[in-house]
Order: structure tokens, then sequence, then C-alpha cells
């Protein structure tokens, strides 16, 4: 896929990984749908892509909720004409053990609240995206790209029940549309970063970021803009389908 004018929805845009991709495909020429839950933050980003050339326009949105996503979409379809490309990249973090104890007593579980919103935003979310994207792409009969964001974490992460069970569902739809989805001439794959430097993660104390890149073989954290490169190479090359990038420096070796 050439870049340069294809219309680009990414959800969680406001900042992190979702305002990275934006600005590396602003300067590939692409045009930007940016969505986020929180519109007021949507500013900043949508202010470097238009300085660097880029048609971009910023839509509100919880990705969790089928109207909104719905009307968010259609929004999007209106102002641009048509659809080409969906990074599914909006998520939640809310980490927790499934049962802490201490000397044989239970002192507390993951609650239900924190599991449910995590699966609403991380795999529900994912799931009204892409549906509502691959209908509007299958509509305009130019056929296609999407872009997951899965987890390394999908395999499985101390903590991380409600988080680990969302990627892992990612990864397993990535792989369902990829086979429905290719006669309608769009392609689907995922990525899944491992230990990425975003605002939340460099906010974090010096020692315990010392120890977290103690851990990976490649001795530092990810960038943000290394997974936007590698948003760019499953866009770009016409013969990816149905795989997710692994992007965390050897840590799952």
């Amino acid at each position: 896929m050439d870049l340069e004018h294809k219309v680009v929805a990414i959800t969680g845009a406001a900042r992190g990984l979702g305002a990275a991709i934006a600005d590396a495909l602003a300067a590939r020429g692409a045009q930007l749908a940016l969505i986020d839950v929180d519109a007021a933050r949507l500013s900043e980003p949508l202010e470097r892509c238009r300085s660097l050339g880029a048609e971009t326009r910023g839509y509100a949105a919880n990705v969790a909720d089928e109207d909104e996503v719905a009307a968010a979409f259609a929004s999007i379809a209106r102002d641009f004409g048509h659809l080409d490309v969906l990074i599914n990249n909006a998520g939640i973090l809310r980490d927790g053990l499934l049962i802490k104890t201490k000397n044989g007593e239970v002192l507390s579980r993951l609650s239900f609240a924190d599991w449910q919103a995590v699966i609403d935003v991380n795999l529900t979310g994912v799931f009204l995206c892409g549906r509502e994207a691959a209908t509007h792409m299958i509509r305009s009969r130019n056929g296609g790209c999407i872009v997951n964001m899965s987890s390394i974490s999908r395999a499985g992460n101390f903590g991380q029940s409600n988080y680990s069970a969302s990627k892992a569902g990612v990864a397993a739809l990535t792989t369902v549309w990829a086979k429905e989805l290719a006669r309608e001439r769009i392609r689907v794959n995922a990525i899944a970063p491992g230990f990425v430097k975003t605002e939340m993660v460099a906010a974090m104390k010096p020692e315990a970021l010392e120890r977290m890149a103690a851990g990976i073989p490649a001795g530092r954290l990810c960038t943000p803009a290394e997974i936007a490169r590698a948003c760019i190479y499953l866009l770009e090359n016409d013969y990816m389908n149905g795989r997710v990038l692994e992007i965390d420096g050897g840590l799952r070796l």
C-alpha cells in the first residue's frame, strides 16, 4: 500500500503509541482521522500532524460504546469520502493479582469492574472499531488494512489477568479477520509490543526503569517511534496478512 493520500483512522490517538503512529503516517502523506475518548487531548497531535502537511481531523468516541463508534466512523466516511486503514490502538491497564494473599489469608481480589473495564476497551473496542472500519472499506470496494495492537502479555503476564486475556483475544481476532476479509482485499495484522517508553512508563522511578530494562536482551525499552515504523511496514508490505509482529527487544526469545 502506498500511504500517500490514504485515509487512516487511529484510535487512542491523543498520546503514546497512537500519537507516534499518527506522526509517522503524517510524514508519509496520509490523511488522518484521530479518535480518542478525550477530545481535548487531541489538540496537540492534530496540530503536529497538520504542521507536517497532513489533512487531519479529530473525533471523540469511547471505543467500548457501539453507538459512539458507529457515529465516529460514519463521520470519518462523510468527511474524507472513504476509509483505507484502521490502527486499532486504544487500550487501558487495570493491573492486579487475581487473588492477593499474605500468610494464607486473602487480602484482595481482582475486581469485576477492573476486569470488565479492560475487556470493554481492549477487546470489545477492537471488535467494534474493526467491524465498523471493515464495513466502510467493503462498501467503498477499495480494500484496506487493519492493524490491531496486541502485546507480548498475550502469552500471560503476572498480575495482568484482564490485560493478558484481552491482548490474547486481539491476536486471535487478527487471525480470524485476516481469513474472513481477504476476499474483500482487506489485510489484517497486529503488533505485540514489549515494554515501550511511553509517557506513563517514562514517569516511573529511574530504578524501576533500570530493573525493567535489565530483563530485556536489547538492554533498553522500545521507543514509540519503533512501534510506528513496524506499523508502516505492515501497511506497506502487501503480502503481510494474519500475522502478529513481536517488537520486544528479544524479551520472548
